[in-house]
């Protein structure tokens, strides 16, 4: 981070259940309507002032129709999540929020898995608006068309499987 390395440490099963209940669900919505490309984990993101692998991202038709099978730097994605990990929470809140959105990632949600709740900000004249922090209920993306999903889905299995299923039948 700002020319130092940042060494990964591994995290919580949560966190990775959690990433992964969260990809598949976008990940399946974005294909089955052909919106673009959702990225995991080892996505490399180049930005002027640093490079970031979020968690998950997701960048829309106009961009993802120009990456090439072989590419390993990508652009500032419309869509980056965090999960918190202990070691990361402080970066996610401060010098990534920042860097995000000094390059126009139009949303950032922050998933806190221990809490069990997401944060959803959205890029409005230039600046990040906070536009819920919910445990519940539903979430709607502003980036990816038509995309609302259970706030539960990203923690429990069960959820995860229904909504899955809700994509699967419409």
């Amino acid at each position: 981070m700002n020319g130092e390395i940042v060494m990964h440490s591994p995290v919580k099963k949560m966190h990775n259940e959690t990433t992964k209940y969260l990809c598949g669900l976008i990940d399946l919505y974005v294909r089955k309507n052909k919106l673009g490309f959702v990225g995991v984990e080892k996505i490399m993101t180049a930005l002027t002032r640093n490079d970031y692998e979020p968690d998950i991202c997701f960048f829309g038709r106009a961009k993802a129709d120009l990456f090439d099978k072989k590419q390993t730097l990508f652009p500032a994605p419309d869509l980056v999540i965090e999960v918190l990990s202990d070691g990361t929470a402080k970066r996610d809140r401060g010098i990534k929020f920042q860097d995000y959105q000094a390059h126009g990632v139009e949303e950032y949600w922050i998933i806190d898995a221990d809490d069990r709740f997401i944060e959803q900000y959205h890029l409005v004249d230039e600046q990040y608006q906070l536009i819920v922090k919910y445990n519940e209920g539903t979430i709607r993306s502003f980036v990816i068309s038509d995309y609302v999903m259970p706030v539960q889905a990203a923690f429990d299995e069960a959820v995860n499987m229904q909504a899955m299923a809700a994509i699967f039948q419409r």
